[in-house]
């Protein structure tokens, strides 16, 4: 099974995609960690991602696209998870193009729905808790910073929302739940 997590940022899709790779052994594609591989790993795409990411610069849509391609080639276990991705339309139709061109179809998309203002103070109280752990807390766990990555989300991810409805691939979820109720939830969508 092949899915998205679709959801803004803070909205639990890392976490997740955890429990789906370690239970239905899935793999979990997320932008930032290919990225972050791509750029260790010496290979012709990782020098390319490593030179604009080093330049503080954007990698393009066809990089992650080529990274991604790269991923459904190796093993499918138990599908993918598409996590941090697509972000925008055209990388929704990018990655429809690409999965057809692999033979690969995407079975559903879960969007996880949460209130923005509880997100906020979910995020920012992560962050307190981290300090109270004595962790470092992610500098873009504040207020300020959440607000702003949330305007980012609605203004070029929220609508894959239709897109998908469109497709009939969107399933609707409550993802302010306890972590478990939202597992369970993402679980009764996969097994229908």
């Amino acid at each position: 099974m092949n899915l998205i997590l679709l959801g803004p940022p803070g909205a639990g899709k890392g976490t997740q995609a955890q429990f789906l790779v370690e239970e239905r052994d899935m793999i979990q594609l997320s932008t930032g960690d290919m990225l972050r591989e791509a750029k260790s790993s010496g290979t012709e795409m990782g020098l390319k991602v490593a030179a604009i990411m080093d330049a503080g610069g954007l990698v393009t849509d066809e990089i992650v696209i080529g990274l991604i391609k790269e991923k459904l080639q190796g093993d499918k276990k138990g599908g993918f998870i598409f996590d941090g991705f697509p972000r925008t339309l055209p990388q929704a139709d990018a990655l429809a193009d690409l999965l057809a061109e692999q033979g690969e179809t995407l079975d559903v998309v879960i969007e996880m729905q949460v209130d923005d203002e509880t997100l906020v103070k979910r995020i920012v109280n992560r962050a307190a808790e981290a300090v109270a752990a004595g962790k470092e807390a992610r500098a873009d766990d504040n207020e300020e910073s959440v607000r702003f990555r949330l305007m980012e989300y609605y203004k070029k991810t929220a609508p894959l929302i239709g897109y998908y409805w469109a497709k009939g691939n969107l399933t609707s979820i409550d993802g302010l739940g306890e972590i478990a109720e939202v597992k369970a939830s993402i679980a009764g969508v996969m097994d229908r």
